[in-house]
């Protein structure tokens, strides 16, 4: 019975952790978090948890600091430079919701433009698949006060703990792996399959002068096997930052009418160099892409050899 009220109690600890996830939001002034009101708290002791000036919060909420806060009530914390770094990492990650259709690309873009390389590194993302629902870091919440420090000090031991006492079998599972540990020793080909698959990873180290016109040209052959190519259009272009495909020479684009994940090749008219590239999503909804038909990146835009910063023309076809 002991254990039962035990389990009940952590179980509630654990659930109430997950609720101090910090999850990122937008709406006309920016970004933000929303903090729930705490007993005893004011605008005082929330911007020395958040790390940022107590009427900077009140005129975020369009609220007055003299009317003081309620038990409850909803506030929204603005991330700002003083308080977010989307460069440094810290302990307390700050996530985003990804929503419907959206890709990295769309995550990247309203999150303050964060770095793509940077969210796949954060979130150990083995390619730029993401799902509707799926939680992303795009930053870090910089904060030194101690309170927020020792929450997250909390929550982990926790969730430890109840994985512990609900399985009563643990004496006999634990001498299972010790058999599965020896029959992979046993095997001495093990190191012959990993030269075997050395091969394959040789395009992540292609140089941005490669001449075959990147890390998706095989991709691109064998989807012209599949379909042929139905358009080969000159397109208005402009360029997209990513730190992708100066190393890889994986490179990418933004267009309309063309499924994400799709490879397109695109030529340089003025010296005929081509390059293919991974369509990242559409140009439509972004302010910045009003008068092109395609974005490509920058790395991309080195490999064909442009030197325009604006507006220039390629061949497209797909």
């Amino acid at each position: 019975m002991k254990k039962f009220f035990f389990l009940t109690f952590v179980s509630l600890l654990c659930s109430w952790s997950f609720a101090q996830e910090i999850i990122a939001r937008h709406n006309d002034k920016g970004m933000f978090v929303v903090h729930t009101v705490s007993p005893k708290e004011t605008f005082y002791s929330l911007g020395r948890l958040y790390n940022i000036p107590p009427k900077e919060i009140a005129a975020f909420n369009n609220l007055q600091m003299e009317t003081g806060l309620t038990i409850g009530q909803t506030v929204n914390i603005p991330l700002s430079t003083a308080n977010f770094s989307q460069e440094k990492t810290t302990a307390y990650p700050v996530y985003y919701v990804v929503g419907e259709k959206e890709g990295l690309y769309r995550v990247s873009v309203n999150n303050n433009k964060v770095l793509m390389a940077s969210l796949r590194k954060w979130n150990n993302l083995p390619s730029d698949a993401i799902s509707a629902g799926q939680k992303l870091i795009v930053g870090y919440l910089v904060s030194t006060d101690p309170s927020l420090a020792n929450l997250k000090q909390q929550t982990a031991p926790e969730v430890k703990q109840t994985m512990v006492p609900e399985v009563k079998t643990d004496v006999a599972k634990k001498e299972e792996p010790v058999v599965k540990k020896e029959e992979e020793k046993a095997p001495p080909k093990q190191p012959q399959v990993t030269v075997e698959k050395k091969p394959e990873t040789k395009p992540t180290t292609v140089s941005l002068s490669d001449g075959n016109g990147g890390y998706f040209k095989g991709d691109f052959d064998l989807q012209s096997k599949g379909q042929p190519t139905r358009k080969d259009e000159m397109a208005t272009a402009g360029i997209f930052k990513t730190a992708s495909g100066w190393q890889d020479a994986k490179y990418y684009a933004l267009i309309d009418g063309v499924e994400p994940g799709t490879i397109i090749r695109i030529v340089n008219p003025n010296n005929n160099k081509a390059i293919y590239a991974k369509v990242l999503d559409k140009m439509t909804g972004i302010r910045q892409n009003q008068g092109y038909d395609v974005r490509i990146s920058n790395a991309a835009a080195t490999a064909l050899a442009i030197t325009e910063t604006e507006k220039f023309f390629v061949r497209v076809a797909y």
